[in-house]
């Protein structure tokens, strides 16, 4: 036991393995760390390759993307970047490179013939012997059967009444009218029409610009609308239509000088731009009418005559002022002089306010007392002849032609005299008239409208009314009180009525219709007490006179003319 024990115990190290021990711990520890040195060198080498590599791998990225991108930009706007210059694909042998190599970009048309249809739609063609021709074009894909069955009422809505072709007209086929109203309002292009020449890219817009005009025309053998002074529309030849009357209000026309008392008399000269103004502040007023400024030309006072009533010769040389005297005033326009003439010869009237001047400017008819109608002369101013009425005489009104005379009354009879023989060959009962107010004729001598101290206006036809016929063709019960003052338009399209004794209380009626225009007077407007009216020899102004000392002054916008 004791040799096995004495075998298995330790040999003892010696002490210089002991010493070399010693010695290696300290080399072990230097190892190490030169161990962690070269790990950390080897990581942050790679850490560098790793950026380098991202670096590149970028910029590849960067460089396929814009390669991309140059490639789509050739594609959509041609080659941008390598410009092709010729002869160099001849000499590639005919390969095309870069990116238009792919073939199934492009693609040959051999069946177009030289010629190519962008709308197959709009029209067909066939070829014949290699030429063009335009064949039938095709029938809409689907037509709606109530459109030719529908009808549209064009009377109710004024908007709508340009539609109509004829004057009688009253409803219209909606489909039909307002297709062929668009084409006539917004004609197609001439680059748009079939047959028209080839448009080059060269031309310029201005030299363009005549064709683009030539289109609207319908005939191409009519003169261009450039070598002409005349108007392109002429809206006075239309007849105006009823309902609504359109205008708008201008600067007053004695804006530069109002009156301080009522205006009794406004009246247009015959060259439409020279306005009188007359009312009882014993001023008569000249205005040049241009619907902007209305200057004032001259203002004339009268002493001793506060104007009831002035107005122009129509021969346009002189005017003719009235009052509440026994005498009456002449201005000679050309010589800016006054002449007080009166008083007549053999009368003893103390009133010549109202009267009224033929139109071949020979006779002034004044009204005097106990029914009598005076006659004087323009040329010479003197009396030369009386009429003598039943009744009180109240109004009186020339015809076109001056030859006959028209007064009314206190018995309510129209009576029409004969100037030549200076007899009443005509008289009849005004129908519903107690007494007579006032007159007025047509410019063409076709009608004639009387009113009545009660608002009654009558309208006539002189033929029928000669001829024995008392019915009137419109009775217009428009007004309350009496009727002071009845005007027609130079056409006879407008008849103006007019009583100085309630606010607003001016009508515009529509001759043809017989109604009266919806928007006159004005709604949001007020004239005040009106007292006199007048129209342009053009129709194009109208002027209104008040009790307020103003004179307003309206543009018609039917009549292209003052």
């Amino acid at each position: 036991m004791a040799s096995l024990i004495s075998q298995k115990t330790l040999r003892k190290k010696p002490v210089y393995e002991l010493k070399q021990e010693e010695n290696d711990e300290p080399l072990s520890l230097q190892e190490s760390e030169k161990n962690e040195v070269a790990k950390e060198s080897s990581l942050v080498d790679l850490k560098s390759k790793k950026r380098k590599n991202i670096h590149n791998e970028d910029k590849s990225l960067l460089e396929e993307e814009e390669k991309e991108m140059k490639r789509h930009e050739s594609l959509l706007f041609g080659s941008l970047y390598s410009p092709n210059e010729f002869g160099k694909e001849e000499e590639a042998g005919n390969e095309v490179k870069g990116p238009y190599s792919d073939p199934r970009l492009f693609f040959t048309d051999r069946t177009a013939n030289g010629v190519v249809t962008v709308y197959e739609e709009d029209a067909e063609y066939e070829y014949e012997d290699n030429n063009l021709v335009e064949c039938i074009d095709k029938k809409p894909a689907w037509e709606d059967p109530e459109e030719k069955t529908i009808r549209i009422d064009i009377e109710k809505v004024n908007r709508m009444r340009k539609l109509k072709t004829k004057e009688d007209e009253t409803s219209i086929c909606g489909s039909d009218r307002l297709r062929a109203y668009h084409v006539k309002t917004n004609p197609p292009p001439k680059w748009a029409q079939r047959g028209s020449g080839p448009i080059h890219d060269d031309e310029s817009d201005e030299e363009y610009g005549a064709l683009v005009d030539q289109a609207v025309e319908v005939n191409q053998d009519n003169k261009s609308i450039l070598q002409t002074n005349e108007d392109l529309v002429v809206k006075s030849r239309v007849k105006l239509l009823p309902g609504i009357l359109e205008y708008s209000r201008l600067v007053d026309a004695n804006a530069e000088d109002p009156s301080n008392s009522a205006i009794n008399s406004v009246q247009f000269h015959r060259n439409a731009q020279l306005l009188l103004a007359a009312g009882l502040d014993r001023r008569l007023r000249f205005f040049q009418v241009d619907g902007k400024r209305n200057t004032m030309i001259q203002s004339i006072f009268l002493e001793d005559c506060p104007i009831r009533k002035a107005t122009f010769l129509p021969d346009g040389s002189q005017v003719i002022v009235g009052g509440r005297r026994k005498f009456f005033y002449s201005f000679d326009l050309a010589h800016a002089k006054f002449d007080r003439i009166g008083p007549l010869v053999g009368r003893e009237e103390k009133s010549l306010e109202v009267f009224d001047v033929s139109p071949d400017s020979r006779t002034i008819a004044f009204l005097g007392n106990e029914g009598y109608i005076l006659l004087v002369s323009c040329k010479t101013k003197e009396l030369i002849g009386t009429l003598k009425m039943n009744g009180s005489a109240r109004s009186l009104a020339f015809t076109d032609d001056g030859r006959q005379l028209l007064s009314s009354g206190g018995d309510g009879h129209i009576y029409h005299w004969d100037l030549r023989t200076r007899m009443c060959f005509h008289k009849a009962v005004d129908e519903g008239c107690i007494m007579g107010s006032a007159l007025s004729t047509s410019p063409n001598g076709a009608l004639f409208a009387a009113g009545s101290s009660s608002g009654i206006v009558n309208i006539y036809n002189q033929e029928e009314f000669l001829g024995g016929k008392r019915k009137p063709m419109k009775t217009i019960e428009n007004l309350t009180t009496r009727v002071d003052y009845l005007k027609f338009n130079h056409d006879a399209q407008i008849l103006a009525i007019c009583s100085t004794m309630q606010k607003n209380s001016l009508k515009l009626v529509h001759m043809p219709s017989f109604t009266v225009f919806s928007n006159w007077p004005p709604p949001k407007q007020t004239l005040r007490h009106p007292r006199c009216l007048d129209f342009s020899p053009g129709g194009g102004f109208m002027a209104t006179g008040n009790a307020d000392g103003k004179v307003f002054l309206y543009k018609l916008h039917h009549y292209q003319h003052a």
